[in-house]
């Protein structure tokens, strides 16, 4: 993903799909990153690794291809165990969220050998009790990126939770640790314009790319398309197979 960087004001978009189907549409529409997740578990819910497996292969380096590993408690073992599973089905990057339910950083520190062959990413949540310390920790354990998103989709957007001036010293933290950043949590098009001179890496979506903007309809290509347009993306513009390909997370 740091193949992805951005510096000008537009900004990669991620999608998260929950089905082939899906995954099929936001390939098809130019998406920059696909994204793995079924929204019905959780914020970070994750898809069976059956079906991770598969979509992966029929991306076949296409894009860039994340996943999380579920709203899991803040348990060590626990952790590690889901990323390694994870990582075995072929993604190139593992969503990591660090929820307010038990020992992040200890979490954090487990997770050191494994981020050594991968492209692990933090996840923070804009509407529970942050603890920015954490992104030092991640950098630390050798995390590669970092993201904003919300836990509770019906609390509100993620400008509703923290102002311009504290995500943009979100941003100038990650980046001064030299990892991407991902700003995400019920991004609407009206979000854009107010986060792009923030200089994220990427940007993501659910709901913005749904029929009638709802997280649990379909993926639309014609949503899908708004979007990319608004954050100064085309088809044109998304990853080649080789930069695509230029990071791979490894199961070892």
């Amino acid at each position: 993903m740091k193949a992805l960087a951005q510096t000008s004001v537009f900004a990669s978009v991620l999608a998260s799909v929950l089905s082939m189907a899906e995954a099929k549409t936001a390939l098809a529409a130019g998406v920059d990153i696909i994204d793995l997740k079924n929204p019905a578990t959780g914020a970070l819910g994750a898809l069976p690794l059956s079906d991770i497996a598969a979509i992966v292969r029929m991306i076949g380096g296409r894009r860039p291809v994340s996943a999380t590993i579920g709203d899991l408690p803040m348990q060590a073992g626990l952790i590690c165990e889901a990323v390694e599973r994870t990582a075995a089905a072929g993604v190139d990057f593992i969503k990591i969220g660090l929820f307010d339910n038990g020992d992040a950083r200890d979490c954090l520190n487990a997770l050191r050998p494994l981020a050594r062959c991968g492209q692990l990413v933090a996840v923070l949540f804009a509407d529970r009790d942050l603890d920015w310390d954490l992104i030092d920790y991640a950098a630390a354990s050798g995390f590669a990126g970092v993201m904003l998103d919300t836990a509770d989709k019906s609390s509100g957007g993620l400008r509703s939770h923290l102002s311009a001036l504290a995500l943009g010293e979100f941003v100038r933290n990650a980046r001064a640790h030299g990892m991407f950043i991902g700003l995400a949590g019920k991004l609407q098009l009206a979000d854009i314009p107010f986060l792009l001179p923030l200089a994220p890496d990427y940007l993501g979506f659910r709901g913005a790319l749904c029929a009638g903007f709802e997280r649990a309809a379909a993926i639309d290509e014609n949503a899908i398309r708004d979007v990319l347009l608004a954050a100064g993306r085309s088809k044109a513009d998304a990853p080649s197979e080789c930069a695509a390909h230029s990071h791979r997370v490894c199961a070892g």
